[in-house]
């Protein structure tokens, strides 16, 4: 395929230059897709609230142990949705968690990742590097479809990156869809301090 650069084009400009060569169904097709996945709705998906009983769950964690959101009634959960593991921004928001799991201890606090990775994926994401916490693999998307976090599009899945903060009761006591990845347990943990002071 030749590819041709235009000076001072636009994105549209570029992209037709570019896929001039592609049969012009294909190039539809795509045009379409990008569409979708850039202008999909927000309110077409479940938008669970403050104050809303935190949907419940089992799913698979990397060591492929089945895991239940009962497990963690009692401590505050930070239950936060991904898109991939091994991305640069997942990397970076994982990596922020696990160092601040101390003092996310100390708030009584429990960190758990969701994406609809693999078991096998998650394992290798951990151990890559050092995760102390659970990711569980929601490989069919239907607890991120529950909570309103998963964009579908048939021909690709993923979990948007949506946190929900449960209390020990498991209410919502918070939800974050605005994520800075490297910045969001600083987030999370100046909003858990002001929450447990109420």
């Amino acid at each position: 395929m030749t590819y041709l650069t235009i000076r001072g084009s636009t994105p549209w400009a570029e992209w037709r230059a570019e896929t001039s060569g592609m049969r012009r169904p294909v190039a539809i097709g795509f045009a379409l897709l990008m569409a979708l996945v850039f202008a999909f709705p927000a309110w077409a998906s479940t938008q669970l609230q403050a104050g809303d009983k935190a949907p419940e769950f089992l799913l698979a964690d990397g060591e492929g142990r089945m895991r239940q959101s009962s497990e963690w009634r009692g401590s505050w959960l930070i239950l936060y949705f991904y898109p991939r593991d091994d991305t640069p921004s997942c990397t970076a928001e994982a990596k922020a968690f696990n160092e601040r799991l101390p003092e996310l201890a100390a708030l009584k606090a429990q960190v758990v990742g969701v994406s609809v990775d693999s078991v096998d994926s998650h394992r290798a994401f951990a151990s890559r590097f050092g995760l102390n916490f659970p990711l569980l693999a929601d490989t069919d998307g239907k607890v991120s479809r529950r909570y309103g976090t998963l964009n579908d599009f048939a021909v690709v899945k993923f979990a948007k990156r949506h946190t929900f903060l449960i209390d020990p009761d498991g209410n919502i006591a918070k939800v974050y869809r605005d994520v800075e990845p490297a910045l969001h347990a600083g987030e999370i943990i100046a909003d858990l301090k002001r929450l447990r002071a109420r």
